[in-house]
């Protein structure tokens, strides 16, 4: 059971740690000092600010943990931090020991783990990779579990790719199960990139996606212009986009 329901709770700023230039991993305390968060796989949290907009009313964010349920006493999301932010400029200024509010509603609870087929397709794109963590979490710490997971990560440059050291972690250990592809956006010329450029567009996905059966099963998370690109909007039951052109039906396509 989590440790948050409907009505908004009081948790405390414990720590504040910049994990790239504009992202933050922020660590807050739970009511029990002796329970994990205990949200299940592949849920979303709403945070409300301690400080309203300029016109009286709450900064409402929705963020995903990215920490597990082995974590007693606490709980970490990522944050990116947008110039002129309503939220994520109040979390990254506010004092440590500030209390912000969270809830749980069962709308934000998305498909569980275990997921039901035995190809995985993660199409992600910048802070996106916080419910994939949760789920990778699972696919890779199941001992049991024989699935193959590719991710295609979209990031604008090379430091904006959140938790790559995790996932080069991941896919080193998991060398058989989980495959990790990035493609930026904005990097800039003489870096020595050697990688892909650009968004996730039709080439790419034709390139690693397998042909859709019911043993393929593909998430997207990213930002409104990647949904409309791959799958359709976030909030529309229905499957548009290159996923749909593609063969794709929307059982087998879970937008995050």
């Amino acid at each position: 059971m989590c440790s948050f329901d409907e009505d908004w709770t009081p948790a405390p700023l414990l720590e504040r740690d910049w994990i790239g230039h504009d992202t933050l991993l922020l660590t807050f305390g739970l009511p029990d000092a002796r329970r994990p968060l205990g949200l299940s796989t592949c849920a979303c949290l709403l945070a409300r600010g301690p400080v309203p907009s300029a016109d009286g009313e709450a900064v409402v964010r929705p963020y995903t943990p990215v920490s597990t349920n082995t974590m007693l006493g606490a709980f970490q999301v990522m944050v990116k931090v947008y110039p002129g932010g309503a939220m994520s400029q109040q979390l990254a200024s506010v004092p440590i020991g500030t209390a912000v509010d969270w809830k749980h509603i069962p709308f934000n609870v998305k498909t569980q783990y275990p997921f039901g087929a035995r190809n995985i397709v993660m199409l992600v794109g910048g802070t996106g990779i916080a419910p994939m963590l949760q789920a990778l979490h699972a696919l890779l710490g199941t001992p049991s579990d024989q699935s193959r997971t590719t991710v295609l990560y979209s990031s604008k440059s090379q430091a904006d790719i959140l938790a790559r050291g995790t996932l080069d972690a991941w896919e080193a250990a998991h060398p058989h199960r989980l495959t990790v592809h990035h493609t930026l956006t904005r990097e800039p010329a003489g870096t020595g990139w050697m990688g892909r450029h650009g968004r996730i567009d039709a080439a790419l996905l034709r390139e690693f996606l397998p042909p859709p059966s019911d043993d393929v099963l593909i998430f997207v998370c990213g930002p409104p212009a990647m949904y409309d690109t791959l799958s359709g909007p976030r909030t529309d039951q229905a499957l548009t986009g290159l996923l749909a052109e593609m063969g794709y039906s929307a059982e087998q396509v879970e937008k995050f």
